[in-house]
């Protein structure tokens, strides 16, 4: 690892750089915490700061890491609901104590960028996306909590544009985890970002050459109403192809409205379930727009190719032609057509197990560690001394 994001040069004696991370909330397992998994591997003396923490939520390699958390997790009841902390949550960022840290790296999806640093000590954020239910109100339609609810969280994202757009302008250097993810970035902070794709586990999800893949396509990942799993539904059933769908979530009836003997649903699989699922896919359907998307990726890695909506994250993940096949919809009520047309005329003779396989290498974990310190690197370098 290059070491010059962790030294810094005082009398012309390096030393090592005090690093602080700061994540958004520990509440559960997915890939924002993969990444600060990977940022503390960059940094293993790095104190890990969080609002609110569920230690089960820890990735495997953080289990020993210094993590500090704020007077909100006295309020903090454990596990996935933390609603009723919002409006706490970027007084909480905004009061920790960073005074000793050379540099802050934040992880940020709402508000982790609010940190409050001593004058002269660069922050850089790795930015998941900016917080869509701040800027975009259709992102807040899906919210439960019925109309009162959504009134509320309306009522608070009005109030957070302009601290938000103020502490993006703060920041040394912004990296966002993909080119749709850049381009908010620029549309709502005015600001440019450098692209750095997240870590994806791609020594667990290999290619198995022995493994016949198998006539039916794939649906994986929660049943969020945004994930358009019911699409994916209504398209297998337009075109006449089978579908298995494999995960939970509050969006499962509007899937079970499709059923028809060509829809299996697996509900949650356990890591071995996916794993066998990716390798004996015909192709992996990914039909929402996503900020990056890492299912695609971890099915690639299992050398299955991705049949993806041509937008959002899959543009930076997908090569169409190659390991996958992009379609186009406006989002009209033809969107149903446009995907069971491209699961039609899907053929799975065109693509290359280990040419998908090699693509999806590139996202690696290894990968990940060494464009990010470059980019830490860099940002510093512009640093005034």
């Amino acid at each position: 690892m290059d070491a010059r994001a962790v030294d810094d040069v005082r009398g012309g004696h390096p030393r090592p750089r005090r690093v602080a991370i700061v994540h958004e909330r520990f509440t559960e397992l997915g890939g924002a915490e993969r990444v600060v998994e990977q940022l503390h591997r960059i940094w293993p003396e790095a104190t890990v700061h969080v609002p609110i923490l569920d230690r089960d939520a820890l990735p495997a390699g953080m289990k020993g890491a210094t993590v500090e958390t704020t007077p909100l997790q006295r309020l903090y009841r454990g596990g996935t609901t933390y609603a009723y902390l919002l409006p706490l949550l970027p007084l909480a960022i905004a009061r920790m104590d960073l005074a000793d840290a050379d540099l802050v790296v934040t992880s940020h999806h709402a508000f982790a960028n609010r940190v409050r640093v001593r004058p002269g000590t660069p922050v850089v954020s790795y930015t998941h996306t900016p917080a869509r239910w701040i800027w975009e109100p259709s992102m807040r339609a899906h919210e439960i909590g019925g109309p009162l609810g959504r009134a509320g969280l309306a009522a608070f994202a009005a109030t957070q544009r302009r601290p938000d757009a103020r502490a993006a302008s703060r920041l040394t250097r912004i990296v966002a985890n993909s080119q749709h993810v850049a381009q908010r970035v620029r549309d709502w902070w005015d600001r440019d970002a450098t692209v750095v794709a997240p870590p994806v586990d791609i020594d667990h999800y290999t290619a198995d050459p022995s493994v016949a893949r198998e006539d039916f396509f794939l649906f994986a990942g929660r049943l969020a109403p945004y994930k358009r799993a019911d699409l994916a539904a209504a398209a297998a059933r337009a075109a006449g192809v089978r579908l298995v769908v494999a995960g939970e979530g509050r969006g499962r009836a509007d899937v079970e409205a499709h059923a028809w003997p060509g829809l299996e649903m697996l509900g949650r699989v356990d890591d071995a379930t996916l794993l066998d699922l990716y390798r004996r896919c015909r192709a992996l359907v990914f039909p929402h727009e996503e900020d990056f998307g890492i299912v695609p990726v971890e099915a690639q890695a299992c050398g299955a190719p991705v049949v993806a909506l041509g937008y959002g994250g899959a543009l930076d993940t997908v090569v169409d032609g190659v390991t996958g096949l992009l379609y186009r919809s406006d989002g009209s009520a033809d969107e149903v057509d446009a995907l069971a047309g491209a699961m039609r005329r899907f053929d799975p003779d065109r693509f290359d197990g280990a040419v998908i396989r090699a693509h999806a290498e590139s996202f690696s974990a290894a990968t990940f560690r060494e464009r990010f310190v470059a980019a830490v690197d860099e940002a510093l370098a512009r640093e005034p001394a």
